[in-house]
């Protein structure tokens, strides 16, 4: 190991229990009457505050009528309301304000945010209240918002490896795959209508399914008394997973190959299968990040065999935590004459996960040190740490977040084979190989020749 990165090791294998400690402060929670959990991030560095809300809304809650149109939402959300009808009036206001403004659609939240000036903290509060509960979905907005919306659509198709991940995602997840596609399905994206945005309104965006979330130079006391001045009388509806329970995806019976042919010069393989869910399982989900994190480093006998051996140019494994079965990846890139033999000794590398010699204690502590500095670097900036919080609370629950670096300390090698065994070992997989037409020819890939 390079000097630098082995003394950086060792610091990071030491860093006091402390730390994560001081990490933690700064954030403060209180639920008012309506349900509305109203989290206060305290940090004083300079005069910004940034305004969140967070809504368990997303793909997860999506059947394929409606694949795509949380996302359609967001857009929306950023257009005239009851307050401010009009496009140009509500562009007026945000630039009264200097704000900076966005907002995010995952697979298990929709988030919305403003950064302004500290001063201007009540008034954003007013200006988020009117966007969340008063949206007008007017047509001609909604059908300019559509192409925008299609735009980014376009952008993803741009890239080959979006059809590698949607075509192992569909053969993955089945009739489930609506509840996975934040992106959406483009023919539900054309057609859809300002009475479906009102569905998911009426459905999912109350109080009780709701975070509003400040971050920055503030005084939590003061937000909180904000937060009740101006979010009381906003009326809790009743549980949309009562009334829309979410479905459990169909497990994969069996494995399944798929080739996707696009004009490119490299080849990628790509391997997915159904993870652990963070509310049935959530100690899986701490070894799952800590043995993926082992796998990343240049120093892992993942990374030797599959990319310092010259097989593949990246290899890689990782889990994304959700409440809703994380999917399982492991991904590899390579030159199309290797790529069968890359996709071999992937398997080679799954077979020997569980032996004692495949990580040695150095890796594993060293690792579950990074991970915890990683955690703490992410709180420095709290326009950004803000969207960390919002999607553990919606996703996991603040209490997952608030015991996360101590629950990663925690894993221990029989953990990490304990959902080895659980998810991965013989467990039912999709692979997927990207590759153009001619050095598929080349090579005499066919879909069989991914299995094992």
């Amino acid at each position: 190991m390079h000097s630098k990165r082995l003394l950086f090791a060792i610091l990071l294998s030491v860093l006091p229990a402390s730390l994560a400690v001081a990490a933690q402060q700064g954030i403060t929670k209180r639920t008012l009457p309506n349900g509305l959990d109203v989290i206060a991030i305290q940090n004083r560095a300079v005069p910004l505050v940034t305004i969140e809300v967070a809504v368990k809304n997303g793909a997860f809650t999506e059947p394929p009528e409606y694949d795509g149109l949380s996302h359609l939402y967001e857009h929306m959300f950023f257009k005239g309301n009851q307050a401010i009808p009009t496009q140009e009036a509500y562009m007026d206001r945000v630039h009264e304000l200097g704000m900076n403004f966005n907002g995010t659609t995952g697979t298990e939240r929709v988030n919305y945010f403003f950064t302004l000036h500290k001063d201007n903290l009540r008034e954003g509060l007013v200006f988020m209240k009117d966007a969340i509960r008063f949206p007008l979905f007017d047509q001609t907005e909604l059908e300019k918002e559509r192409e925008v919306v299609l735009s980014e659509y376009d952008r993803n198709e741009s890239q080959p490896l979006f059809f590698l991940r949607r075509e192992t995602s569909q053969a993955l997840w089945g009739d489930y795959y609506s509840r996975k596609n934040s992106i959406g399905n483009r023919e539900v994206i054309q057609t859809t209508t300002p009475e479906k945005m009102r569905t998911i309104q009426q459905r999912y965006y109350h109080p009780n399914n709701s975070a509003l979330l400040i971050s920055g130079d503030i005084d939590p006391a003061q937000v909180f008394q904000l937060a009740e001045e101006l979010y009381a009388d906003w009326p809790a509806g009743p549980n949309p997973f009562e009334q829309h329970p979410v479905p459990a995806p169909e497990p994969l019976s069996d494995n399944k190959a798929l080739i996707v042919n696009r004009p490119i010069r490299t080849a990628a393989a790509l391997l997915q299968m159904m993870g652990p869910s963070v509310t049935t399982d959530p100690k899986a989900t701490f070894a799952a990040d800590v043995f993926s994190f082992i796998l990343q480093q240049p120093t892992s006998v993942f990374h030797k065999n599959l990319i310092d051996s010259g097989l593949a140019v990246r290899a890689s494994m990782g889990y994304f935590t959700q409440a809703h079965t994380g999917p399982i990846y492991m991904q590899i890139v390579a030159s199309p004459d290797k790529l069968k033999d890359a996709v071999a000794a992937l398997y080679k590398e799954v077979d020997q996960f569980t032996n004692p010699e495949y990580f040695t204690d150095e890796q594993l502590e060293t690792a579950k040190a990074m991970l915890e500095t990683s955690e703490i670097f992410g709180r420095e900036k709290p326009s950004d740490f803000v969207h960390t919080v919002s999607f553990w609370w919606a996703v996991a629950g603040l209490d997952y977040y608030d015991n996360y670096v101590q629950n990663l300390r925690a894993v221990t090698r029989q953990d990490i084979h304990n959902y080895l065994n659980t998810y991965v070992i013989n467990k039912p997989f999709v692979i997927g190989a990207l590759l153009s037409e001619e050095n598929q020819t080349q090579i005499a890939l066919k879909e069989e020749d991914l299995l094992p």
